[in-house]
């Protein structure tokens, strides 16, 4: 961990950094943007002549999307288009650019789920990736009664710092703007003290009952450790893609609308018992 500037209680024994080259599975994104495209033209000419979408599954939770670390909400565009062509009722986090304290984003974000969960008279369902994924799965501990369900991407909650140094690189940048008074960005405190120490924790505490939770993992992610991105208590679903690829592979979409619709079916099956 010497060059990194996370604490080393980020980085648990059984997990580790991917290798340099690991970034070179990250070129799998033109392939993948490619069958996006593809898809989205398949699913418009399907779609000539026939009526709009209804709501999914019939009253189906609103999702909201949280994008990674250094990435805003433009990012999972794509995703909130499909999942739209679905059914699905999806928000955006309002984070243009994900590199301020994780605590103060889970605030933020505390406050938008109230919001909208008293908008659409249920709770919501939150998407998140890599971190965005982090700050989804502290906000349901946090938050049962506003949190349905959670499906995380190529979120590494078990060991945040098991990621490539590409990414260790912009937490030091930002920690040296935030040094030198840039505000709004990732501090010290944030990545190696009592911060980083309280966000981590939160992000492992149990998740209430009917709290649906999803973790999608690839082996061919070049930017974290798989094996951190698997939960013990989540329901791990393997895909491959690269880890920006996540975002906008259509074969990831699918397998985060199927675990909503899960979550959904899971939580209305509760609901009824008790």
């Amino acid at each position: 961990m010497s060059d990194s500037p996370l604490a080393s209680f980020l980085l648990p024994q059984g997990y580790a950094r991917p290798h340099l080259v690991s970034l070179l599975h990250e070129a799998r994104i033109v392939g993948e943007v490619g069958r996006y495209a593809v898809r989205r033209g398949e699913e418009r000419r399907s779609r000539q002549g026939r009526p709009a979408p209804q709501r999914a599954a019939a009253g189906a939770d609103p999702v909201l999307l949280v994008p990674g670390f250094l990435a805003g909400d433009a990012t999972l565009s794509a995703m909130s288009t499909s999942l739209r062509q679905r059914g699905f009722r999806t928000y955006r986090s309002h984070i243009l650019a994900n590199v301020g304290c994780t605590l103060e984003s889970v605030d933020a974000l505390e406050g938008r789920l109230e919001s909208l969960a008293e908008r659409r008279g249920s709770r919501v369902q939150i998407v998140g990736h890599s971190l965005g994924g982090m700050i989804a799965r502290g906000l349901a501990a946090r938050r049962p009664d506003l949190v349905s369900g959670i499906v995380t991407m190529g979120s590494p909650m078990m060991a945040p710092a098991a990621h490539h140094r590409v990414l260790s690189w912009g937490v030091d940048v930002l920690v040296q703007l935030s040094r030198v008074g840039l505000p709004g960005l990732m501090s010290a405190e944030c990545v190696a003290g009592t911060c980083a120490r309280r966000s981590f924790d939160e992000s492992r505490e149990p998740l209430a009952a009917g709290v649906g939770f999803t973790a999608i993992y690839s082996r061919h992610d070049g930017i974290v450790d798989w094996r951190a991105c698997i939960d013990p208590i989540a329901v791990p679903v393997e895909v491959t893609a690269s880890h920006c690829g996540m975002a906008v592979d259509p074969r990831v979409i699918d397998a985060v609308s199927e675990a909503l619709f899960a979550n959904s079916a899971g939580a209305e099956r509760l609901s009824r018992i008790a």
